[in-house]
């Protein structure tokens, strides 16, 4: 099974910290990861995104905390779907509610935050490569 591709399929892991550095440094020695650092589509000139490795294989990332966001440090998941915004109106119809408007990152793919109705948080998002 590819995750990338699977709906409905947990496919991407991302830790938001205001000091990620630091987590990066942690998470890195604890569980052996190798993090690589690249520039961070669609966010201010300099801010940078770590991806984690195991092997070759990427299984997170990591990156700060936006200013305008001013959030506790947590990690946030990822199911993959066939259609974002069919899957976020679903939710809405369902009771849940939308966090983040579906939005588009670039290379990557689309995606939005959205909140069951217990209050449980989740990302979804459809690959860039499922869209082509």
């Amino acid at each position: 099974m590819d995750v990338f591709k699977t709906h409905g399929a947990f496919s991407w892991s991302e830790l938001i910290t205001p000091a990620p550095d630091k987590a990066a440094e942690f998470y890195g020695s604890l569980f052996g990861w190798k993090l690589e650092s690249m520039p961070m589509p669609g966010a201010a000139p300099g801010e940078i995104y770590r991806v984690a490795k195991v092997g070759e294989t990427a299984v997170a990332g990591m990156f700060k905390t936006p200013a305008d966001q001013p959030l506790p440090p947590h990690w946030m998941t990822y199911v993959t779907v066939q259609d974002v915004d069919a899957t976020a109106a679903k939710a809405v119809e369902l009771g849940g509610k939308i966090l983040m408007p579906v939005t588009d990152i670039p290379t990557v793919g689309r995606m939005a935050t959205l909140q069951d109705p217990q209050g449980a948080v989740i990302n979804v998002i459809t690959y860039a490569s499922q869209m082509s």
